[in-house]
């Protein structure tokens, strides 16, 4: 209570917080999506479309037959290929989601651009911003839609926050603290740890926290970094202060040797939020000013669902003629990319085939 309510003798209204604008990810339009590299996150994107959109997967693509065909076999999926350009030659598919390896990237998602075909890539979006440049300016070249999966921005716990945040009642924004950390095997064979698949934390994981500061506090800046690497060459510890363009300063870590909270914490002069870990996933959003009031929304459909929301979204954006997603620009993409890029050259990781190596 403040001075000024102590002295009317009254009460503050209780904290009431936003409700989610994101719609319902069943009542998107339904997309005909082929799938390059059926792995574990191929599979959760299928299994959750099929369940939980209109869209469903019809094509898949691996570099094994076998292992394509069994894919297909499994999800109900029409067609299956070993090569890209077989998939994009049969036709018959609106949108193409690539789950391989960040590392591959690059080369699976430009012939997809350069055949008109709008495409959905998994975060991290390339292995640098280079990369990530060459197959936007392609995709605005060829005026075909691209979106980074980073799916964690599509979710209505994050579009209540990006309210909060507009609406001021966290007063002057301070600091953003992130991390996600999980307990990787050390075998060097294992993708974490290989140069030559972008091992390493800061891709795979850390790019979770700095995404999540970008949005809050706009490009990261002023870098201040420190960590380590593996036996192999690759990041394995990252710890990160970084001042934003529109204010505030980050706290962020990431670790491929230790399962850590994984909370994100926005805090301001006024009050906080908080995004329960893991703060990337459909979860809780706790909000609690300085006069004592608090406030939480949680996940509105099933935990298991939360890629729906990023397939919704391109699914509609698509649908518009649109080449963008403003929940996750072109630029939030370079800018979070060239932000890896700096603080790899800090820790002097290179990759095979990047300058230098």
């Amino acid at each position: 209570m403040s001075a000024d309510d102590n002295r009317e003798g009254g009460t503050l209204p209780d904290l009431v917080l936003p409700a989610s604008t994101v719609p319902d990810p069943a009542a998107a339009p339904g997309l005909r999506w082929g799938v390059i590299s059926p792995g574990h996150i191929g599979t959760q994107f299928t299994e959750t479309a099929h369940r939980a959109t209109a869209s469903r997967v019809v094509s898949v693509v691996s570099r094994s037959a076998e292992r394509a065909a069994a894919f297909a076999a499994e999800h109900g999926v029409e067609s299956s290929y070993d090569s890209v350009g077989e998939m994009l030659a049969a036709g018959g598919i609106d949108a193409v989601y690539v789950a391989s390896p960040h590392a591959q990237h690059h080369e699976l998602t430009r012939p997809v651009l350069e055949a008109g075909v709008p495409v959905l890539v998994e975060k991290a979006f390339t292995l640098n911003a280079p990369q990530a440049r060459d197959l936007l300016d392609l995709a605005r070249d060829r005026g075909v839609f691209a979106m980074e999966a980073m799916w964690a921005r599509f979710l209505p716990q994050y579009d209540v926050l990006r309210q909060v945040l507009d609406s001021g009642i966290l007063g002057e924004i301070v600091e953003v603290a992130a991390d996600h950390g999980q307990a990787m095997p050390t075998d060097p064979a294992h993708r974490m740890n290989d140069p030559e698949l972008g091992g390493g934390a800061l891709l795979d994981l850390g790019v979770y926290p700095i995404s999540f500061a970008q949005m809050v506090l706009g490009d990261l800046g002023e870098l201040a970094v420190r960590g380590e690497r593996t036996p192999t060459g690759v990041d394995g510890t990252v710890a990160l202060l970084a001042r934003g363009a529109r204010g505030g300063f980050a706290r962020l870590g990431t670790t491929l040797r230790a399962r850590t909270p994984t909370a994100a914490v926005v805090s301001g002069t006024a009050g906080s939020a908080q995004l329960s870990g893991a703060f990337f996933a459909p979860g809780t959003l706790t909000v609690t000013l300085l006069d004592g009031r608090s406030a939480r929304v949680e996940h509105p459909g099933a935990p298991g669902d939360g890629m729906a929301y990023e397939i919704a979204e391109a699914a509609r954006r698509i649908r518009a003629g649109e080449l963008e997603s403003p929940l996750m620009s072109w630029a939030d993409t370079v800018s979070v990319m060239e932000t890896m890029d700096a603080v790899r050259a800090e820790l002097g990781v290179v990759y095979p085939g990047e300058a230098g190596a």
